[in-house]
């Protein structure tokens, strides 16, 4: 919850009370003018009548200060005491009068942001108190700006709606700023959901068989990860100028512009956030591909979900079309799906509230997540980890309800030394080559399924038989192994 301090209310201060105080948060107010205390009062906002710089009126806490009395140099003692109170807190002052020079350059010291209310109008001075980002936003059109050239929006490996909307909407973006850019993945969609997403919205993205040549993209952004390399198969030495994701990574993220935010439950939040902030209406396509990553990131708003998020989804659902957001949630399932799931429930081999089950070769990646997501609908099934071959990889996909276990770290800790482990604390991921195992004859098979059971459910059993309650986190974490080595 931000918690806004608005010190006097002159022009610009009495004008910003009323909307700072209908925003998400807290507004208290400090004025030296008991009528008007009393006026804001009624209105039921916080509202002292006392010298807005004496600590001794302010809150325990404030994010954010807004210095708005009748006289520049009143607001200078008020922001000086206030930044001295509340030094983390972003500090806004109001120039109300001609001061000084002296008086002026001592709030352009102090101050985060100045309001010169004789050269701004008030809707520009709300859209700079209203939100926080106002330094992120013009650091990532700086950089927007700096690209010569096509800008590649690249998500990761076999992109979630999550991931793609989010690269749609960073498009929209650069757009404003002229620089053309394509919406790139390595991998492919399987998902039925995801499918229907492209298909229904028509999406133009572009399939990378391999990475690009040096002189194609000028720039290149990364959406929903953070980090060339992992998660996609950019070379891990790539220049990247953009990051944007709510997964914070366990490594250092190198880029010219860095958006790492724990605090959300999508990175659709995020740009949305940024459309709004930049007045860019999104179109129907945008809108409702968003509003559907921040529904699924977000387990239709039930898991790890913030007030942004909602905040996000009500900014975008007047430019939704409803009935093509209905029409991709529900797609039929396809046949392999089915079958997935079939054999995940014949297959299973259930320990207490563990189900591990191994579906042998598969088609479809995605179908093991909803294999997972089914099965934990079983009675008495807290954890469920379900794993296939394809193209000689084991993938693991897991899913967990309840305190008892942090899967990701679960995951990263039984796998991490035998292939690439993430996810969250209740969604989580595994991919481990086979090497020279996967060219085993059909003769073999069973054996071979016999030791990526004994590898997997092993480890993964042993892991979690010791696993104690954790803090939930989110993992972005890629280990490389070959059984072969």
């Amino acid at each position: 919850m931000v918690r806004r301090l608005v010190l006097g209310c002159g022009s610009v201060g009495g004008d910003l009370v009323g909307t700072l105080a209908a925003r998400p948060g807290s507004v208290t107010v400090i004025t030296d003018r008991e009528g008007r205390a009393e006026d804001l009062r009624a209105d039921g906002i916080t509202a002292t009548a006392g010298n807005p710089a004496d600590p001794t009126h302010y809150p325990d806490d404030a994010d954010i200060v807004v210095v708005g009395g009748q006289s520049s140099e009143l607001n200078l003692n008020a922001a000086v005491a206030a930044h001295e109170r509340f030094p983390e807190a972003i500090l806004i002052v109001s120039l109300a009068d001609d001061p000084e020079p002296s008086v002026r350059e001592d709030i352009e010291h102090i101050a985060d942001e100045i309001i010169d209310s004789r050269r701004i109008v008030t809707d520009r001075i709300l859209d700079a108190v209203g939100t926080s980002h106002t330094e992120r936003l013009t650091r990532l059109m700086e950089v927007l700006r700096n690209i010569d050239g096509p800008l590649a929006v690249v998500m990761h490996d076999n992109p979630d709606p999550d991931a793609i909307a989010a690269a749609l909407a960073l498009q929209a973006i650069a757009k404003r700023v002229n620089v053309e850019s394509d919406v790139c993945y390595f991998g492919d969609i399987s998902h039925q959901e995801n499918r229907a997403l492209v298909n229904l919205l028509d999406l133009d993205l572009r399939v990378l068989d391999e990475v690009p040549e040096d002189d194609e993209y000028a720039g290149y952004a990364l959406v929903d990860h953070s980090r060339p390399g992992v998660n996609d198969r950019l070379p891990t030495d790539t220049n990247i100028d953009i990051v944007i994701d709510h997964h914070p990574p366990r490594a250092p993220v190198e880029a010219a512009y860095v958006d790492l935010r724990r605090g959300v439950g999508s990175t659709s939040t995020l740009l949305t956030e940024y459309l709004e902030q930049l007045g860019i209406v999104p179109g129907t396509t945008v809108a409702t591909a968003l509003l559907f990553g921040i529904r699924v990131d977000t387990n239709d708003f039930t898991r790890e979900v913030s007030n942004a998020d909602f905040e996000a989804a009500a900014y975008l659902v007047p430019h939704v079309d409803s009935d093509l957001l209905e029409r991709v949630e529900t797609p039929s399932m396809t046949s392999e799906t089915m079958e997935t799931l079939a054999r995940a429930i014949s297959n299973r081999d259930v320990r207490g509230d563990i189900l591990t089950t191994n579906v042998g070769d598969i088609r479809e990646r995605d179908a093991l997540a909803q294999a997972a997501d089914y099965l934990l609908g079983m009675e008495g099934v807290e954890v469920t980890v379900v794993y296939g071959l394809m193209d000689g990889t084991v993938y693991v996909s897991g899913r967990a309800r309840g305190a008892r276990v942090d899967l990701g770290e679960t995951f990263r800790e039984a796998l991490g030394t035998i292939g690439s482990a993430g996810g969250h604390a209740d969604m989580a991921g595994a991919q481990i080559p086979l090497g020279i195992l996967a060219d085993v004859g059909d003769d073999s098979r069973e054996s071979l399924a016999t030791i990526v059971t004994d590898i997997v459910a092993g480890q993964l059993f042993e892991t979690l038989e010791y696993t104690t309650p954790t803090p939930e986190l989110d993992i972005d974490v890629t280990f490389e192994y070959s059984l072969d080595e």
